[in-house]
């Protein structure tokens, strides 16, 4: 292909340069000449191109471009041209009459009526590519041809199927549009109106054009919408050229007015909208769109948090303030230039800060990255503004929740301008500008992102070189040691991210230094230089230790990440060499007992956190990893044997990681030998050659060495599971060797390998051993239930045990092995041959006898068979991909594998593909084919590339001809059969025709389609395949837009076999259907399933997929016809459901054209009539589909027509499931209209009068409860606060009539509702008349006329009724917008310090209270318990029980026996505790003094310290930190005591749990604490400011020690701080038991972890703080409480012998063999020297004292 492309540009290029010639010769010479006949076989091959699809579009494009070129040069550049041309584009042979015959009789195939269609869209782009479209002699011939062209592209829309095609169009139209618009510039139009009159705005070329413009503007391909955006562009030019009005004064051209306001009109979710109002911009300037919408800015920020509308959003608005700027600036002049810039501050900046300020972290996230760089790029001045405009507002003013603040706004703004250069960080800059404590505030802040933005500001810098002040240094040293065990990964990144930037200025900037220091002369200036240079090195040591000092064992996930990326960063930066002359060498630093913590990382369960030490081990000091030293590496390679073998999965990572240390050392063959010496094992290692080797020649040895030792050791170990698979799983799984092969194998670099012999010998092995694996563990993942399969052990004879075990493996009809443990003897207990046998009764006791007892569970089984083969796949699939291949083109010396080799890997991977049933082992075997098919596609030999083709045919033509009885593994989902076919398909090389797409496709569509005949097991189980494999190609992601093409064909087969009698044909059907709709519309992108964002117009859609639209058509025509509810039948219809669907997923664009060929309107007729359906749930959904058929303007009228198809009165005939259907519609049409931002004004629509006549549908004569409910939500929708299409004056009228049918209902009337009960409807009716009350007396009482003040209006009395409604859901119902109408005036009034509203009323107040005290119902009793709380927040309320008034002791002890006995609600549990609270708190407000002779306290205080437990679930968890956050300044930090010293210091105790949580959230919510501290207590760095939760932490223990003083309290807060550092015992010797249960009898449950706390860490803080207390007055009290003392150390003494002890009993190396009993361990040993060294200085403080 490649080659005829260049010929044909070739001929084209010798065509160009002798045109002159060629037309001179033609004219002169015989007509039959040489070069007559030559041009004739030219044209015949650029004809034979243009018609063969085969060909690539390039090719053909250029073919196009070709004829052109010679028929311009054989006929001249004349008028003539253009009409041959305009004949070719027409196919028809009468336009060409004028050109020589030879030429016509050329171009035949061209002329045919049955030619493809990409014929003339060709022939169009090589007329407008070699055609002169600006001169001066131009005919009427070439504006015809010009006006045709459109016309010709436009037609083939609808036909174009595939994307690249669709590409070409809009290029060509692009194109067209520039010729054209050069044609308009150059003035050739004769006579002048012609040209003029097509082009103008409103022509109907115009029109076509724009709606192609609005069907493409949002295609999938990014080429597509740039050339579409383009095209709009041009034909507004076109407009303007064309129209004098337009040119002259664009404002007043009513075109682009109409236009303009039709784009503002659209939703903003639709993509193309804001290139087309960029394009404006650019025409008429950004004042013409501002004073048509001046909310523009404000609207264009709020929809930058949508990361899929950001990058347009942003763009718009950078062409928007770059071009508001320039107009202001042009209009202002010389002296007007400052009032220009504030009115552009107000129009662009103010908005920017507000929502800076005050929205929510992730809905800015994008307007830092694409808006505000930009906009100081357009205006650097503008920064001095920013800066001061949020100096106005104080810098602790936090915002919103969830929002970063004034603080974090400035730091933001500072940030961005200074990573693009607009400032320095001179010392004015910290000192002035930004004064460095609140630098200091902001590197500790709560919200991540302001912590990143601060240390952006100080890490990023336009100069490389800029020298690292102290300052900065100071700030990273208040930074760094708070931000490490951060949980969040862009976090983790950004900061690693960041420092790289500062440590590379400190690489460049010293590089510069130490240059300097050479060349400088004057003596002052080289100490100051060397100065630095000293201070850089004494920061880079601080941060190495630092860093090496976290990676202690138990240290957290995200503390061991962040540190070890940092520490590689450092490697790569600067070295860890010692005994460098570069003056950043770090080795000194490292000691090696860092080096050892850094090894025993290797050992975390985290896959990144073993990458990153295994990479950072290899760059460490030698001398201090230790490796060198022939014990340790002796130790540590029998570990990594070990762990190779272990049980759990991820030790067999940990060994690989350990073996690929070891490659590089050159000792490790003599280390295997004695391995192998040891376990008696017969292994020679390959010797090397060279005595001082090269690092290459020792990797390949040592790699070469490791494969074949753990290849022998495997080789025996499958030997052993042939004969006894339950042994292997339980003390041998064979995956872990193999595992280790894969790893070490990836670490060669099989290029320039040297003992190819050897290795060529292994290869073979180790394929042949894999093979073997995979027959052992197969029948297990092959057998139709894998997941309870034990094989069991037979007492045949050892050589024929094999296939005697293979036959009896069965699945079993019980469950047992899952509740009773089979165990295996390790001893053969009277058995002399074969194998042990399993005991079939479980062993409660396994340590009695003197063998160790094996628990061999299916899981483990499973796990151990799926895992050999997904090892076995990555083998195969690592040798095949990595290895050199042997064929007869290359020296036999080179290649290590045959191509018979890699075939019967191929079969391999395809009979495991095809045949297994365990998803994991399937799965794993198409990575590794994946792996196969790409080196069959890259590899050299004819006979492999075809291999892949071979297959593919192979397995359609076994999956059309299969049955029940066929070999293909036929599960609901076709098991690994889509995933061959996906393997196949998407190795097919991007640039070729796709050819094996296009049949696998064709073959696969045709099995899918329903058979015409009745389904047999003869189709029905192709059909299942056909459609499973489909739903795996559409899902692909690697086949692109290739797939585009085939999506109406596969929508079609997933709607048909909807029909089909058997339900696996219709499983698979929904799972295609499902895969389509997300390939169609996209995926999901919020939780909303009808989000506007995942729809698309008709227009596009059906322009896209022109075949769905005659079949949903019918399809919905056909639906709809056996929908009739009058027959009292139930008809379903079974692809209905899915019609709707689809439908429901359209809607019409205000910009299409009224006369659309694939326009909405035919559906709207049948999808109405679905509403009269007898299924209910089809009547909603037919009201939810019709909803995107209606435009917003045809809302009111559509409604209307509906209305007037409802009875005027009930009788005989009245269909309930017709009415049903059509207030449904209604109601839906209502909604969408009311959240509709651009509705038309209401213009007083006649839909109350369709109404009113009608409101007996809503009253006591309509029997049906659920169309009365429907109804009564329809007058709520109408008569609501949002506006409805109803006048003022109806709507008046039509309030007070839903009232009186309100008042007069069975909610209001006594002992109404009971009187209901029965009928079906009646929970539903209740709500909605519910909903309408409460819209009328709680959410807009004024807007119904209803008075607040009184408690004889009615609002006071139909919100009563709701509270006291049998009906459980019509009272939480009311409780909830009660609590929401509380809340949102709680917001606004925050700060007013009283309550400005009276609301709600004295009776409601009681009616609550009573509520709270007497309702039975969970939910509802939690929400009056919410309303309570925040109504108790600023005031005492009056409780009422009967005639008796409760005190607030009393109500406290009843809301603390509810909160007691509701543990297990954790709804109700939080409300009431929440509640307590607050009266706790006005209890200790009311009476100090009086409060502690109150019983229940305690009570209320352990309640609270037990819900901060790490058991407890994350909403109650944040319900204590809310309640201890409130209490800090009343309980927490009171001097006077209220709840006790003892109780106090328990709250404390939770709240520094509550601040180590594993959830982000409560640890956030338990920091604010910091900003509700007294005065007194406050630091003035961090007043009022929200910090992090380690240094809320940090500062929270210094704020109790700081307590105890206050209180007087110095020695029971040194012994409290001290049994807080020895650990509650018990509780973690439980929970290490239980851990230990769980890793021994369920593989994959770990139980509850803290991944984030760091147990360690908190052991030494409170140790720094306890050194602290030590200082302060009163310790001498300590003398008084020697028994504590002595307790306390006897305790210590304790811990420490038996921790020692313990750890003295585990096995070598436990870090890898146990790493978290010798975690636990080590931990208490820390605890315990901390404590130990606390008491022994406290010992001798009392003994001096």
């Amino acid at each position: 292909m490649h080659s005829c492309l260049a010929a044909v540009k070739a001929s084209m290029l010798v065509v160009q340069r002798s045109q002159e010639l060629i037309s001179a010769a033609l004219q002169a010479v015989h007509p039959h000449c040489t070069l007559q006949l030559t041009l004739s076989g030219l044209l015949d091959c650029y004809t034979h191109i243009l018609t063969d699809e085969n060909f690539l579009q390039a090719v053909q494009s250029t073919a196009g471009m070709a004829v052109v070129l010679l028929t311009r040069s054989v006929m001249g550049s004349g008028d003539r041209v253009a009409a041959v041309v305009a004949g070719l584009l027409q196919g028809s042979e009468q336009s060409g009459e004028c050109a020589p015959v030879w030429l016509t009789q050329s171009c035949t195939g061209l002329y045919d009526s049955g030619r493809p269609a990409g014929v003339s869209l060709y022939l169009c782009h090589g007329a407008l590519a070699m055609l002169n479209w600006r001169g001066a002699t131009q005919g009427p011939q070439r504006e015809q041809l010009l006006l045709l062209v459109p016309h010709t592209l436009l037609a083939l829309d609808t036909s174009v199927k595939e994307s690249s095609t669709a590409m070409v169009v809009a290029r060509v139209l692009t194109l067209w549009s520039g010729a054209a618009l050069e044609s308009l510039q150059g003035g050739l139009s004769s006579p002048p109106g012609l040209l003029h009159d097509s082009l103008r705005g409103g022509s109907e070329l115009q029109g076509h054009l724009l709606e192609h413009v609005y069907t493409h503007w949002e295609h999938p391909l990014d080429g597509v919408r740039h050339q579409t955006r383009a095209l709009f562009k041009n034909l507004l030019l076109l407009h303007q050229h064309s129209s004098p009005l337009a040119f002259s004064d664009p404002y007043r051209d009513p075109y682009f007015t109409q236009l303009t306001h039709n784009l503002l009109g659209l939703e903003w979710h639709q993509r193309g909208k804001y290139g087309s109002l960029a394009c404006l911009v650019e025409l008429l300037g950004a004042g013409y769109l501002l004073a048509l919408d001046p909310q523009l800015p404000s609207r264009l920020l709020g929809l930058m948090g949508d990361q899929t509308l950001a990058p347009y959003a942003s763009d718009l608005l950078e062409r928007l303030f770059v071009s508001h700027k320039a107009q202001l600036v042009e209009e202002g002049g010389t002296g007007g230039t400052e009032a220009g810039m504030e009115r552009w501050h107000q129009t662009w900046v103010t908005p920017l800060l507000q929502v800076l300020c005050r929205a929510r972290l992730d809905q800015t996230t994008y307007i830092l990255d694409y808006f505000l760089p930009k906009l100081l790029r357009c205006s650097p001045s503008s920064l001095a503004h920013m800066v001061q405009a949020l100096q106005v507002t104080p810098p602790c003013s936090a915002g919103p929740p969830g929002s970063r603040g004034a603080l974090g706004a400035l730091m933001t703004c500072l940030r961005a301008a200074r990573a693009q250069g607009v400032v320095q960080s001179e010392e004015g800059l910290w000192g002035g500008l930004v004064p460095l404590f609140l630098l200091r505030q902001a590197l500790v802040h709560k919200h991540d992102q302001v912590r990143m933005d601060a240390l952006g500001l100080l890490c990023e810098s336009h100069r490389r070189t800029e020298v690292l002040t102290s300052q900065e240094m100071e700030l990273l040293h208040h930074f760094l040691p708070s931000s490490l065990n951060s949980q969040s990964p862009g976090v983790r990144q950004l900061t690693v991210s960041l420092l790289k930037k500062l440590l590379c200025r400190v690489k460049d900037s010293g590089q510069s230094l130490q240059r300097r220091l050479v060349q400088e002369r004057d003596q002052g200036q080289k100490d100051r230089d060397q100065h630095i240079l000293d201070t850089y090195k004494e920061f880079l040591c601080w941060l190495c230790e630092s860093l090496f000092g976290v990676l202690l064992p138990g240290a957290s996930f995200s503390t061991c990440l962040t540190a070890l990326h940092l520490l590689c960063q450092l490697a790569h930066l600067f070295t860890f060499n010692t005994g460098s002359d570069d003056v950043f060498a770090l080795g000194e630093v490292v000691t090696p007992a860092q080096a050892q913590n850094v090894l025993y990382c290797v050992a975390s369960n985290f896959l990144e956190v073993k990458q990153l030490a295994s990479a950072l081990l290899r760059q460490l000091p030698p001398s201090a990893v230790g490796l060198q030293e022939p014990g340790r590496m002796q130790t540590l390679l029998q570990a990594a044997l070990d762990l190779s073998t272990s049980t759990k999965p991820f030790d067999s990572v940990t060994a690989a990681h350990l073996f690929n240390l070891f490659l590089r050392q050159p000792a490790l063959p003599q280390a295997l030998l004695l391995c192998a010496q040891e376990q008696g094992l017969s292994f020679q290692p390959p010797a090397l050659t060279q005595p001082q080797a090269f690092e290459a020649l020792t990797l390949e040895t040592n790699t070469l060495a490791v494969v074949q030792y753990l290849l022998l050791c495997l080789k025996a170990e499958v030997v052993k599971a042939e004969s006894s698979l339950l042994l292997a799983a339980a003390s041998y799984p064979l995956y872990g060797r193999a595992h280790c092969i894969t790893a070490a194998l990836q670490q060669l670099n099989t290029g320039c390998l040297t003992l190819t012999g050897q290795w060529r010998n292994v290869m073979s092995e180790l394929i042949t051993v894999s093979y073997r694996m995979s027959d052992v563990v197969s029948p297990v993942v092959q057998s139709s239930s894998p997941e309870g399969l034990i094989p069991m052990d037979t007492d045949s004879e050892t050589s024929a045990g094999l296939q005697r075990i293979l036959q009896e493996i069965q699945p079993r009809d019980t469950n047992d092995f899952f509740t009773s443990v089979r165990e295996l003897d390790t001893e053969p207990s009277g058995q002399e041959n074969g194998p042990a046998a399993p005991t079939d009764r479980p062993q409660h006791d396994s340590t009695g006898g003197s063998g160790e007892g094996y628990r061999v569970t299916a899981q483990m089984v499973l796990v151990c068979c799926w895992r050999s083969m997904k090892e076995v796949s990555m083998v195969l699939g690592q040798v095949c991909q990595s290895l050199p291949l042997q064929t007869s083109s290359k020296h036999s010396d080179q290649g290590l594998i045959t191509e018979e080799q890699v075939e019967g890997v191929g079969l391999y991977f395809r009979q495991q593909l095809l045949q297994s049933r365990h998803r994991g082992a399937f799965e794993l075997a198409y990575v590794g084919f994946v792996r196969l098919t790409d080196m069959l596609r890259r590899s050299g030999s004819r006979t492999l590339q075809q291999l892949p083709g071979r297959w593919l045919t192979e397995v359609l033509q076994e999956v059309k001809s299969s049955d029940p009885s066929s070999k293909l593994c036929a599960t609901r989902r076709s098991a690994g059969i889509p995933f061959y076919i996906q393997a196949l398909l998407s190795s097919e090389p991007k640039s070729s025709s796709c050819s094996l797409l296009k049949m696998t496709m064709r073959e696969l569509t045709a099995l899918a389609m329903p058979s015409p005949d009745r389904a047999t097991d003869q189709t029905t189980v192709p059909q299942v395949h056909a459609l499973n494999i489909l739903r795996a190609l559409y899902r692909d992601t690697r086949l692109g837009e290739n797939i585009i093409p085939f999506v109406s064909e596969g929508m079609q087969a997933a709607v048909l076999g909807f029909t089909s009698p058997v339900w696996a044909v219709r499983n698979s059907s929904t799972l295609l259907f499902s895969t389509l709709i997300t390939r169609i519309f996209g995926v999901k992108k919020g939780k909303d399933e009808h989000s506007k964002e995942n729809r698309m117009t008709g227009r596009e859609f059906f322009t896209r997929f022109p075949a769905l639209y005659p079949f949903l058509l019918s399809q919905l025509e056909e639906a709809a016809a056996s929908v009739d509810s009058d027959r009292g039948q139930v008809i379903l219809h079974p692809s209905l459901f899915l019609l709707l669907l689809v439908l429901g997923r359209l809607f019409p664009s205000p910009m299409d054209g009224s006369s659309s060929p694939l326009g909405l309107a035919p559906f709207m007729p049948f999808i109405i009539r679905c509403g009269r359906s007898a299924v209910y749930r089809t009547r909603e959904m037919a009201a939810r589909a019709l909803v995107p058929f209606v435009m917003v303007t045809q809302v009111p009228s559509t409604i209307q027509t509906l209305l007037e198809d409802l009875p005027l009165e009930a009788g005989p005939r009245t269909q309930q499931n017709h009415i049903h259907g059509i207030l449904l519609q209604v109601l839906f049409l209502l909604r969408s209209y009311q959240t509709d931002t651009h509705r038309p004004q209401a213009a007083g629509s006649d839909i109350s009068q369709a109404l009113r006549p009608r409101l007996w549908l809503a009253s006591r004569q309509n029997l049906c409860l659920v169309t009365r409910a429907v109804f009564v939500d329809v007058l709520g929708a109408v008569c609501g606060a949002l506006a409805a299409p109803v006048g003022d004056s109806e709507l008046k009228e039509l309030r007070e009539e839903t009232l009186a049918l309100l008042m007069a209902s069975e909610l209001v009337t006594p002992g109404g509702p009971s009187a209901v009960c029965d009928p079906p409807g009646t929970t539903q009716y209740l709500l909605s008349l519910a909903r309408l009350a409460l819209s009328a007396s709680v959410e807009s009482p004024l807007l119904w006329g209803m008075e607040e003040d009184g408690n004889t209006s009615r609002g006071p009395l139909l919100l009563g009724c709701l509270l006291q409604c049998p009906h459980y859901e019509v009272r939480e119902l009311a409780l909830g917008e009660v609590l929401k109408r509380l809340e949102r005036e709680r917001d606004e009034e925050k700060g007013e310090g009283e309550r400005s509203s009276h609301w709600p009323q004295e009776t409601i107040i009681s009616n609550l209270t009573t509520l709270a005290l007497h309702e039975a119902h969970p939910q509802s009793l939690a929400k009056v318990l919410q309303v309570l709380s925040v109504l108790s927040v600023n005031s005492d309320l009056l409780w009422r029980d009967g005639l008796r008034n409760l005190t607030q002791t009393e109500v406290l002890e009843r809301v603390l026996t509810l909160a007691e006995g509701f543990a297990h609600s954790v709804e109700l549990h939080c409300a009431s505790l929440t509640l307590a609270s607050r009266l706790v708190v006005h209890l200790v407000h009311s009476d100090p003094q009086g409060v502690a002779a109150v019983a229940c306290l305690g009570r209320w205080g352990a309640l609270v310290s037990q819900s901060c437990g790490v058991e407890q679930n994350a909403e109650v968890k944040m319900m204590a930190a809310d309640v201890l956050v409130n209490a800090t300044p009343t309980l927490l930090t009171s001097p006077n005591l209220p709840l006790g010293v003892s109780h106090t210091v328990s709250l404390w105790r939770g709240l520094f749990t509550l601040l180590q949580d594993e959830d982000q959230d409560v640890r956030d919510r338990a920091a604010d604490f910091i900003s509700n501290l007294p005065t007194h207590l406050l630091n003035p760095d961090v007043a009022c400011v929200s910090v992090c939760p380690p240094v809320a932490l940090d500062m929270g223990v210094g704020l109790l020690c700081q307590l105890f003083q206050l209180w007087g309290q110095v020695p029971m807060g040194i012994f409290t701080l001290t049994e807080w550092l020895l650990g509650d015992q018990e509780q973690e010797t439980a929970t290490a038991e239980a851990t230990g249960l769980d890793e021994e009898d369920f593989l994959f449950e770990k139980g509850d972890l803290n991944l984030w706390a760091e147990p360690v860490q908190w052991a030494r803080l409170l140790h720094r703080h306890l050194g602290v207390l030590f200082k302060a007055p009163g310790l001498t009290a300590l003398n008084q409480n020697q028994a504590e003392l002595l307790r306390l150390s006897a305790q210590a003494e304790a811990l420490s012998l038996a921790t020692q002890q313990a750890l003295e009993g585990l096995p070598a190396l436990p870090q890898f063999s146990c790493t978290i009993e010798h975690a636990r361990l080590a931990l208490q040993q820390e605890r315990a020297t901390l404590a130990l060294a606390i008491l022994g200085t406290l010992r001798q403080t009392g003994l001096s004292g």
